[in-house]
C-alpha cells in the first residue's frame, strides 16, 4: 500500500463533516496563522485582529474552503513543529544517531517530499497529534523548519490504523518495533483492530505478542531495534531466555561496555551466541604419569570439564582424587 493509498483509505473511515455542518462557536483556526481568530460572536473580529469586517469574513470563508479540502484529505498545511505531539502509542525505539542525521541531511538538501499525517489533538485545542511521520517531524524540527502535514479528524482507532498502515511500508521498521507496537495496541484495542492496523494474520500477531511477553523490556531496550533480525531469531532468543538464570546472564552480558558499543543487530547476535549452549563435540585429552601410566581421560568445552579415571588402571589415584577433592576446592577458594 502506497502512502497515497493510506491517505485515500482514510477518507472512507474518517470523514470530517463539512465546515458548515460543524459547530462554529469558539472554533480556533490555527491554519490561518492567527490563533486569535475564531467564530465566537461574543467577540469583535475587528477588535481581535485590527482588520475590517470584510477582511475577517474573507479570511473566514477562506478557512472554510481550506478545511473542506482537509476533510477530503487533499490539502497540505504548514505547521510549527512545536505544535505537533507524537502519537499516544509509540511505534519506534530510539534510533541510531547516524540514521537521524542522514534523514536530516536528506530533508535539508531535497526538502520534505511526503507530508506527515496529523489529527487535531483531542485534549489540547490548537495542537496536533501525529498519526505517522514521527522521524520526519524530528528531522524537520532539528532543521528549525515548518512541517508539511495533512490534517484529518481521526478517532483513536482510526489513528492507529493509519499509523499501522504506514508502518507496513517502512522497510526500516524492525520486527521487534512492530511487535512492541502490537503489544501497546492490545492494551487499548481489540485484536481485530490490531490485525487491521498492521495487516497481520492472527498467528503472526500471536507470535509477536508472545515474543514481547517472554523477553523483558529492559533486555529489549538494551538490545535495541536490531535491524534485519526477524521473527525466528527473536523467538529463538525468547526460548533461550527461558533457561534457568538466562535473563540474569543476558542482562550482565548486555551491560558490558564492549557489547553496548556494537551496532544493535550485532549486539543481538552476540547475545544469542553467548546464551546458546556450547555446540560441537568436546575436546579430548589424556592425563598420563611420568612413567607413561594413563591416569585419566579429559573432555572439555566452554561449559564444562570432564575427568574420567579408570579405576582398573589407577585405583590408588582415583581414591586419592576422591579423598582430596574437598581440600582442593577449599584451597582454590582461599585464593579469592
Amino acid at each position: 500500500m502506497s502512502r497515497k493509498d493510506v491517505f485515500a483509505n482514510l477518507g472512507a473511515n474518517a470523514a470530517v463533516p463539512p465546515a458548515e455542518a460543524r459547530p462554529m462557536k469558539g472554533r480556533v483556526r490555527p491554519i490561518l496563522g492567527s490563533p486569535d481568530l475564531n467564530d465566537d460572536p461574543s467577540r469583535s473580529p475587528v477588535g481581535a485582529i485590527g482588520q475590517s469586517l470584510s477582511e475577517v469574513s474573507e479570511r473566514s470563508r477562506r478557512a472554510d474552503a481550506i478545511e473542506a479540502e482537509l476533510a477530503k484529505g487533499l490539502a497540505v498545511v504548514s505547521l510549527d513543529t512545536s505544535d505537533v505531539d507524537p502519537s499516544f502509542i509509540p511505534d519506534r525505539m530510539p534510533g541510531e544517531a547516524e540514521e537521524h542525521e542522514r534523514l536530516v541531511a536528506s530533508i535539508r538538501d531535497q526538502g520534505q517530499q511526503v507530508p506527515i499525517l496529523v489529527r487535531p489533538h483531542p485534549e489540547s485545542p490548537g495542537r496536533y497529534q501525529v498519526a505517522f511521520g514521527h522521524r520526519r517531524l524530528a528531522a524537520i524540527a532539528a532543521l528549525g523548519r515548518r512541517v508539511n502535514a495533512v490534517v484529518r479528524a481521526l478517532s483513536d482507532a482510526e489513528l492507529v490504523v493509519a499509523q499501522g498502515q504506514e508502518n507496513n511500508e517502512r522497510k526500516d521498521l524492525t520486527y521487534i518495533e512492530k511487535a512492541r507496537f502490537a503489544d501497546r495496541l492490545q492494551r487499548r484495542f481489540s485484536r481485530d483492530v490490531i490485525m487491521s492496523a498492521m495487516s497481520l494474520y492472527k498467528s503472526d500477531l500471536s507470535n509477536m505478542l508472545s515474543v514481547v511477553a517472554r523477553i523483558p523490556d529492559a533486555l529489549i531496550d538494551a538490545i535495541g531495534a536490531a535491524p534485519g533480525v526477524g521473527r525466528r531469531s527473536w523467538i529463538e532468543l525468547a526460548d533461550l531466555l527461558a533457561r534457568p538464570r538466562a535473563e540474569e546472564k543476558a542482562g550482565d552480558y548486555l551491560a558490558r561496555p564492549e557489547v553496548q558499543g556494537l551496532p544493535s543487530a550485532d549486539r543481538f547476535k552476540a547475545l544469542v551466541s553467548h546464551l546458546k549452549p556450547a555446540s560441537g563435540r568436546m575436546e579430548a585429552g589424556v592425563l598420563s604419569g611420568a612413567d607413561g601410566t594413563r591416569l585419566a581421560k579429559l573432555s572439555y568445552n566452554e561449559d564444562k570439564v570432564s575427568i574420567v579415571i579408570d579405576r582398573t588402571k589407577a585405583p590408588d589415584f582415583a581414591a586419592f582424587v576422591l579423598d582430596h577433592l574437598e581440600a582442593l576446592y577449599a584451597a582454590h577458594r582461599s585464593k579469592d
